[in-house]
């Protein structure tokens, strides 16, 4: 009975390992490019059970946590959806500076969870925290948890969450680069995950890049809904300001060396309401139906076509301990669990 269950166990870890092997490159059977960010900055949220049922009824197969939150990963185990994992950015100093803390983290916040039924799709270092004063210790504590994870025989992809703030230069996308603070930092990160055929994840928004400029950024051009090429950067033709923003991410790695390293979505959406007049549910419809079409019609970008882009969208739900105004409005459910607005999804 002893080796009867032994073997069992590790045919289990062996089937699982695999899954999560296949998965992580993204060749799983009716593989899913959308996903879902699911923050819990709310006192009337439903219950991890009722959000899972409501993920599995909406075919919502990719979740994005931005911490090994023990409540959500419990409910997630064998439900089909697969986690992408964030790290609290506080705890990267030492996550880079102590292998053996690394370890503990893995033990404590995959291992149990995953040898119970959870899928993790990738485990995330850092969120938003380059550049600044964390943005030294990102590749450190993406090198350690990857080794902690081989030691435990898992294989899940690690990487680090990055938004435009990296980008010295923007316009147009084909020269697009590293800022002078970040450029060294990015070419240790791009030359990581390269190794390791890992993406990188990174947060885009339309809404802020027409927001920071409504005199010269057409509504258009931000939502989807323009009919001609607002920009033309030499041979290529930018219709949308999500796939302007993403090629100059794709510029940017080339002019670091990387050519071919892939880019998940991370975040990107928009806002229902509490900001100027452009800030409402229509828009944020708009918006968030037509990015779902761009993203799952496999027509890439103008930078690199011919391809579907994970994407997660921000967020599930408006969360009412977020500070007042646009950052309660984001969800695309409320508590309750009614739409904001409709959004089609594959």
């Amino acid at each position: 009975m002893t080796n009867l269950v032994s073997m069992e166990n590790v045919l289990f870890l062996f089937v699982a390992s695999f899954s999560l092997l296949i998965s992580s490159f993204g060749i799983h059977a009716g593989a899913q490019v959308i996903g879902i960010n699911y923050g819990t900055l709310g006192d009337n949220l439903p219950s991890p059970a009722q959000v899972v049922d409501l993920l599995k009824s909406r075919n919502i197969n990719l979740v994005r946590l931005f911490d090994p939150n023990p409540t959500i990963l419990p409910a997630l185990q064998n439900s089909g959806i697969s986690a992408v994992v964030g790290v609290f950015n506080d705890d990267l100093p030492r996550l880079a500076s102590d292998p053996a803390f690394a370890a503990t983290w893995v033990q404590a916040n995959v291992v149990p969870y995953i040898n119970a039924g959870t899928s993790f799709r990738y485990i995330t270092a850092g969120n938003e925290v380059i550049p600044g004063d964390l943005a030294g210790f990102v590749l450190p504590a993406m090198q350690n948890l990857d080794a902690a994870l081989a030691a435990a025989n898992l294989h899940i992809p690690v990487s680090t969450v990055v938004h435009n703030v990296i980008l010295g230069v923007s316009f147009p996308p084909s020269e697009s680069a590293f800022n002078d603070e970040c450029s060294a930092i990015m070419a240790g990160i791009a030359g990581f995950l390269k190794s390791k055929n890992t993406p990188l994840l990174v947060n885009i928004y339309p809404y802020y890049g027409y927001a920071s400029d409504p005199e010269n950024v057409r509504l258009d051009y931000a939502l989807f809904t323009a009919s001609d090429a607002v920009v033309v950067d030499g041979p290529l033709n930018y219709y949308n300001l999500f796939d302007a923003a993403l090629d100059g991410i794709y510029a940017a790695l080339e002019k670091a060396g990387y050519p071919d390293l892939s880019v998940v979505v991370s975040e990107t959406g928009w806002p229902s309401g509490g900001g100027p007049d452009w800030t409402t549910a229509d828009n944020a419809m708009t918006y968030n139906n037509n990015a779902v079409k761009h993203v799952t019609s496999g027509n890439g970008t103008p930078r690199r076509p011919g391809t579907a882009i994970e994407t997660y969208f921000f967020a599930l739900f408006n969360e009412d301990l977020k500070p007042d105004g646009i950052e309660r409005n984001w969800g695309l459910y409320y508590p309750d669990m009614t739409e904001v607005y409709h959004v089609d999804l594959p």
